[in-house]
């Protein structure tokens, strides 16, 4: 039987091409507005992707941060709340408490957040049954980066083909992964490192691929992996491979190459006989009690 999560991973460069025809330009940051991007979880590594892209397009200043750290007494010109069941405690109390022209992009248009923002973008064609999140984050990202510019044709074309190769036996068994990426990447790198944990209990750390270097890499070893999204730092992969390590990086988007990391994440589960769709202590919203 296929899961939940399979299936919105399989879906992922169809909700991409809908995504990119349907870029609602009159709600999202404009040209020149500074721009705080806040989330939770995936949320916020989205964020940080976005934030990226934005400002090396030089549309704006543009931070991110997780919803319970956003330090809104700086000046902004506009909030961008990501949040896909439109429910999560600290995206709505900031929503709340703050007076910043506010933009939110969520996949539920029942949720108090469509109360709370001044304008709302609904991915609801990209919403989800699983806890975990995989397409309605790049589907949102899809839409954000078409939004600045960016042409997504390849990006598509890899994810399909990010779908169609096989999961190799050595990434379903490999003790530890380490997620590397550089500019707007790291935010991905964090992602696919959380879909691991998230999906199959895996042994997942993230860094900066330049950051690798400085200490992490003393876990590097045979049975573990490093996984480059996007292009590595000249002679990262030597000195990885010196250890017994494997590094992988390809010619793939980022984006696409996250979507290899969601179907490991669900290969690995499953040979530990857990149901990626009900990871362990997670609900599909963090709701806080007052």
């Amino acid at each position: 039987m296929t899961t939940h999560t399979e299936t919105e991973i399989a879906s992922q460069p169809g909700c991409w091409q809908r995504a990119v025809s349907e870029v609602p330009a009159d709600a999202l940051p404009q040209p020149g507005e500074r721009v705080a991007v806040i989330g939770c979880g995936t949320s916020w590594f989205i964020a940080m992707a976005y934030a990226t892209l934005r400002e090396q397009a030089g549309l704006g200043e543009t931070d991110a941060f997780a919803a319970s750290e956003a330090p809104l007494n700086r000046k902004y010109d506009r909030i961008l709340a990501l949040s896909r069941s439109g429910t999560t405690t600290e995206v709505l109390e900031l929503l709340r408490g703050t007076s910043i022209k506010s933009t939110a992009i969520t996949a539920d248009p029942n949720t108090p957040i469509m109360e709370l923002a001044d304008q709302v973008v609904v991915l609801d064609y990209a919403d989800e049954k699983s806890v975990v999140q995989t397409r309605f984050a790049t589907t949102q990202l899809a839409m954000l980066r078409a939004s600045l510019g960016f042409s997504l044709d390849q990006a598509i074309a890899d994810a399909s083909d990010a779908l169609a190769v096989p999961v190799s036996d050595d990434l379903v068994n490999a003790e530890q992964f380490s997620f590397l990426g550089s500019g707007w990447s790291v935010g991905l790198a964090q992602e696919a490192a959380l879909k691991m944990r998230e999906a199959s209990r895996s042994w997942t750390e993230a860094y900066p691929a330049m950051e690798y270097r400085h200490g992490p890499i003393s876990i590097a070893g045979p049975n573990r992996v490093t996984w480059m999204l996007g292009t590595a730092p000249e002679g990262l992969r030597e000195q990885v491979e010196a250890t017994g390590g494997t590094f992988l990086e390809s010619s793939r988007d980022p984006m696409a190459e996250l979507v290899l990391a969601q179907r490991v994440s669900v290969a690995r589960a499953f040979a530990r006989g857990l149901n990626p769709d009900e990871p362990l202590h997670l609900t599909r919203s963090v709701i806080l009690s007052p």
